[in-house]
């Protein structure tokens, strides 16, 4: 797709088709340890919890983003917007814990519309405004986990428990006590039922698959363990491509390492030693989430006119280390929120920047299989995080910490690198003449 082309297109109904997706994710995330509870699971059964759907979208991701390679991005986002509406309904009417953990398994193995849709904005956008698109994507997970929660633990309940009163519907609101988490569940399906409409009839192709040749490759050769799938990755370079597509995979696994990491020690320290409520707890996540909102929707967008992308990732990875190792060291809510707001700034900073750059390492008929494996790194980190932070808890409360922070730092040196081998702005951009 030339730049032209890509001027045609608008970034708007991708961000409505994954904020109405990562809304639903939201709802059902928060929910997850205490409906995990009602079937008697240990904390050990609700880490797993979170981590089968993390691994399931590390096998799966790069599968649909090289399958939307192929057939095109609508095909693969249709099908797993339509399998998350699926992953929801069983988490509705979950019995049991092995349907719960069924719905989750769904859902992680569905889990390729994000990264379609990374890919989507890497077709449409030109290099000068990568960042701008991946911003918006982030900007739909920072709303998605600002609305998610708010509607999980208040207003759906109350509503739909209002509307049974009102009208009548003693049976049903008899199961409906019974099963608190159904109705948060249906309306996440609700959500991605919306999504999946959207894009059957308002979002375009943006994969010219007419002139490409039938690949025999066989599915299984789009796996993170195939050793064919590696070594595709690792021939490719895109027009701006520097090496660094290893290294930006390393670096999204440590970022997203942390920040799974922070997530499940936050809550136990915030209660140990500061005395937070849950309400607490859940407003300064809340905070993250508004503070991810605003930079990756807006703030990113007007950096990138004027700083390289190398250079704000490298500021967000510095601010986010300083962030987690600062944390520990609040001794009031006032401070502590200083803090997260550090984390938060550094983590808005370098997740659309480097989302960018892994897209522009990327051959252009690879860009599906290119952000489905780093959706896939990410899908590791968030794995392997929470046990991390949970196991460290219990050595020391400031240990996760500090700990997280230092393998954040690793990413500092990935910045470096970056910005060693980064064109400045002034002479990326082409004279008119020239295009």
């Amino acid at each position: 797709m030339n730049k032209q082309s890509k001027k045609e297109y608008s970034l708007l109904p991708v961000f409505i088709v994954v904020l109405a997706d990562l809304i639903g994710f939201g709802i059902v995330l928060p929910l997850l340890p205490y409906y995990g509870k009602t079937f008697g699971a240990s904390a050990l059964l609700v880490g797993l919890l979170y981590s089968v759907y993390s691994l399931a979208q590390l096998i799966f991701s790069p599968m649909w983003g090289s399958y939307s390679d192929r057939i095109g991005r609508r095909p693969v986002m249709i099908i797993s917007t339509l399998g998350s509406v699926i992953a929801y309904i069983i988490f509705g009417l979950a019995g049991s814990l092995w349907v719960l953990f069924l719905s989750r398994i769904v859902a992680g193995i569905m889990g390729g519309n994000v990264s379609t849709a990374q890919a989507y904005v890497a077709d449409i956008t030109t290099e000068e405004n990568r960042s701008k698109g991946m911003g918006m994507i982030g900007a739909a997970f920072g709303i998605g986990f600002v609305i998610g929660p708010a509607l999980a633990t208040g207003l759906i309940s109350h509503a739909f428990h209002q509307f049974v009163a009102h009208h009548g519907l003693p049976a049903f609101g008899h199961w409906m006590n019974r099963n608190k988490y159904a109705m948060p569940g249906f309306f996440a399906a609700f959500l991605s039922f919306c999504s999946n409409m959207f894009v059957v009839f308002k979002l375009p192709e943006t994969v010219d698959t007419s002139n490409r040749a039938v690949s025999t490759d066989r599915p299984t050769r789009h796996t993170v363990f195939s050793k064919a799938f590696w070594q595709k990755l690792s021939k490719q370079s895109g027009k701006d491509a520097r090496g660094l597509l290893f290294p930006l995979f390393a670096a999204y696994f440590l970022l997203a390492f942390g920040q799974a990491s922070l997530y499940s020690a936050f809550p136990l320290f915030s209660k140990a030693n500061l005395g937070l409520s849950i309400e607490q707890i859940g407003i300064q996540f809340f905070y993250i989430g508004l503070i991810a909102a605003i930079i990756q929707g807006g703030v990113v967008r007007q950096l990138t006119k004027y700083i390289d992308e190398g250079k704000i990732f490298l500021a967000g990875c510095v601010l986010m280390s300083i962030g987690l190792g600062l944390i520990p060291l609040a001794g009031s809510l006032t401070m502590l929120s200083v803090y997260l707001g550090i984390m938060a700034v550094g983590f808005s900073l370098n997740q659309p920047t480097m989302l960018s750059l892994i897209s522009k390492e990327a051959e252009e008929s690879n860009v599906g299989a290119t952000m489905g494996t780093s959706q896939g790194m990410q899908g590791l980190g968030r794995m392997f995080g929470p046990v991390f932070g949970g196991f460290l808890f219990g050595i020391s409360d400031g240990l996760p910490f500090y700990c997280t922070a230092v393998a954040v730092a690793i990413t500092i040196l990935i910045g470096f690198k970056i910005v060693q081998t980064e064109i400045p702005q002034k002479e990326k951009k082409e004279p008119v003449a020239a295009k």
